[in-house]
């Protein structure tokens, strides 16, 4: 089979600009559309909730190609406007403009956005934040500012980012999380209260098992945040890191399915010559026999290989089966993830200790070990654990070569 004359990419963020950049790369000479929601050429999330956002970095800097890097892949380049449907039948992509862009390919990139924050007083408050796009992040670094009081809702990755960055600023935070230990569903709770306990040291006030009820205001503005026990925590700032949603809305109709994402199969798939990438995408991993649905950088640039090999070679189409990795900076600590963390068993402490912030913990899922977290360690340590998680080493193997290995089964002490 020959090489679609026409690919459109809707979605230009990291997922979408990396297919681009792949199928160039790989050889494909067509007309290549990549549409974006946003005005802005296509820049990196990930530092929006560090570097950006403690000031470190300018938007300049944020962008994932300069002018010269776009232009040298002979793009058609439609930012500001989002697609708001697709006609599998029609082969067409519609835009909020109403343009119909044909296709002999599509690759759906369109990412997630974030949840928002169902209760009164929510808005038209000024004083209530999300954090996914540049302009978020400008909104919330400029209050942040020292002596002004924020409300983190959500002890995820970002919530938890954003307090470290804000307390860097001397901003006083509270961090609320409904979760009995934030991150726990994650990490696990040993691993979870670990980092809490590393946010009260730096002066977190730190609530969790309570969740926002309702944002105060005074005159319009935000002036705290009632919580489901009743108590009060005062504010000048919310920020509502509460998840994510995928944005696959504008596919309804289209025929494809759609659960947590854009459904697909072990090629990134959703339908014969239809493929999906980045943080929209729920494809099946073949090395972990599971759907994932993966929301971070390096998944998006290295699906968009697999991608782009199987736009270009339909015949000899190649599974995407990664190891999964994700990062993410606690204050001083850098937390670095191999594997697939969802659903786990149990975990150990197979190296280090956590008391000494420099250890290692491999997580099980049935037999097998199927994830592994490091703080403090060589980055050959990681890549040993890395090639035991791709090798789908059996638990006892893993464990038991693993000297003085510490089940983290009891309460954490520290």
């Amino acid at each position: 089979m020959t090489a679609p004359g026409r690919i459109v990419v809707v979605g230009a963020s990291a997922g979408g600009l990396s297919t681009a950049a792949a199928l160039r790369s790989q050889g494909y000479e067509g007309e290549l559309v990549l549409v974006g929601e946003e005005p802005h050429p296509p820049y990196d999330r990930p530092p929006l909730s560090k570097q950006f956002l403690d000031g470190r970095w300018e938007s300049e800097r944020l962008a994932l190609r300069d002018d010269a890097g776009l232009d040298a892949l002979g793009l058609d380049l439609r930012l500001g406007t989002a697609a708001v449907g697709l006609d599998l039948a029609t082969r067409q992509v519609t835009l909020g403009d109403g343009t119909r862009l044909a296709y002999d390919a599509p690759v759906v990139a369109t990412g997630v956005r974030p949840r928002r924050l169902a209760v009164p007083g929510v808005a038209p408050a000024s004083g209530v934040h999300v954090l996914r796009t540049l302009e978020d992040a400008k909104a919330l670094r400029a209050r942040l500012l020292p002596g002004r009081r924020l409300v983190t809702v959500g002890g995820g990755f970002v919530g938890t980012e954003a307090a470290a960055v804000a307390r860097g600023l001397g901003v006083e935070v509270t961090l609320v999380e409904p979760a009995r230990v934030p991150l726990a569903r994650a990490l696990g709770e040993e691993v979870g209260r670990f980092l809490t306990q590393v946010q009260l040291e730096h002066g977190v006030d730190a609530r969790s098992g309570v969740a926002a009820a309702e944002i105060l205001r005074t005159r319009g503005d935000v002036s705290g945040v009632r919580l489901t026990d009743g108590s009060v925590v005062p504010a000048d700032d919310v920020l509502a890191a509460v998840g994510s949603l995928p944005n696959t809305e504008w596919l309804t109709g289209s025929g494809l399915r759609t659960d947590d994402g854009l459904v697909c199969d072990r090629f990134c798939a959703a339908a014969p010559g239809v493929y999906g990438v980045g943080d929209v995408a729920c494809w099946h991993n073949p090395l972990f026999d599971a759907p994932m649905h993966i929301e971070h950088r390096g998944n998006a640039a290295e699906q968009a290989l697999t991608v782009a090999h199987n736009l270009l070679h339909p015949d000899a189409p190649r599974p995407y089966a990664p190891v999964p990795y994700f990062w993410t900076d606690q204050y001083d600590l850098k937390l670095q993830c191999y594997g697939n963390l969802h659903g786990h068993d149990t975990c150990s402490v197979v190296e280090g200790r956590l008391a000494q912030r420099r250890f290692v913990v491999a997580y099980r899922t049935a037999d097998r070990l199927s994830a592994v977290l490091a703080v403090g360690m060589p980055p050959k340590t990681l890549r040993t654990w890395r090639a035991a998680v791709a090798a789908r080493t059996p638990w006892t193997t893993a464990v038991a070569e693993s000297a003085g290995a510490e089940q983290l089964t009891g309460p954490l002490r520290l």
